[in-house]
């Protein structure tokens, strides 16, 4: 057997991803409870939820592993977008650990058919949380798909982002964060506020998609600085 068949057959191997996914379970738990975190902007969302309204939450992929800390499981049913690759699986895997559902992003399905998919989750009263830059970048470039649902649903969306004064940085795409545990963080919330129209033209998606790009930078670069990272 091959290096690479070696490599191939381990990363296949549900006994080993069961653990390596507990093991990051384990450790985002660690890492949040042994730090100091600032928490701001949430209510809006939290009242929402109470009201019985789904809402949609984006973030930027590179900050998407905080995402249990987002959102408040007692107040919701929430599902996250993840990619059908085996890291993405994995990831959806993690956060089922935490009590949230996932639905798998394949490149081979149309976006109208996973749209429906997602929309039908929402009627079920699902919350759905998607990274706006993601599966695969580029990073920090919003798509238009949470305009899409937001417009089809009606739904509320909320920007979201943490950021910590020592992180580990993955070497993803987008060098994705974990936080390092006993450091000091800020978890960050915002409604955008605009409103998507029924029928709105080319041009009138490509402003908002520039607006809710806007605004996910303003709550990342908020979240960095009161996590004592800003310039």
């Amino acid at each position: 057997m091959s290096l690479q068949d070696l490599r191939r057959r381990l990363a296949d191997s549900d006994w080993i991803n069961r653990r390596i996914e507990g093991l990051v379970a384990a450790y985002l738990r660690f890492a949040f409870r042994s730090s100091r975190w600032q928490v701001s902007g949430f209510e809006p969302m939290a009242e929402a939820l109470r009201a019985g309204q789904p809402v949609i939450l984006a973030a930027w992929h590179q900050r998407l592993m905080m995402v249990p800390w987002y959102f408040d499981a007692s107040l919701g049913k929430f599902c996250t977008l993840t990619s059908e690759a085996r890291a993405g699986r994995m990831v959806g895997r993690i956060l089922g650990r935490f009590g949230f559902d996932t639905i798998g992003m394949s490149l081979n399905r149309r976006h109208v058919m996973l749209s429906r998919v997602v929309l039908k989750k929402m009627q079920e009263g699902f919350s759905i949380g998607i990274a706006t830059d993601g599966p695969s970048g580029p990073a920090r470039v919003a798509s238009t798909v949470p305009l899409v649902w937001a417009r089809a649903s009606g739904a509320p969306v909320f920007v979201v982002a943490f950021s910590a004064r020592r992180v580990i940085e993955l070497p993803t795409w987008d060098r994705m964060w974990l936080p390092a545990p006993f450091t000091r963080g800020a978890l960050m919330c915002r409604q955008w506020e605009a409103a998507v129209p029924r029928k709105a033209t080319e041009d009138e998606i490509e402003a908002l998609r520039l607006e809710l790009e806007a605004a996910l930078d303003a709550v990342t670069e908020a979240a960095d600085e009161a996590a004592g990272r800003g310039g």
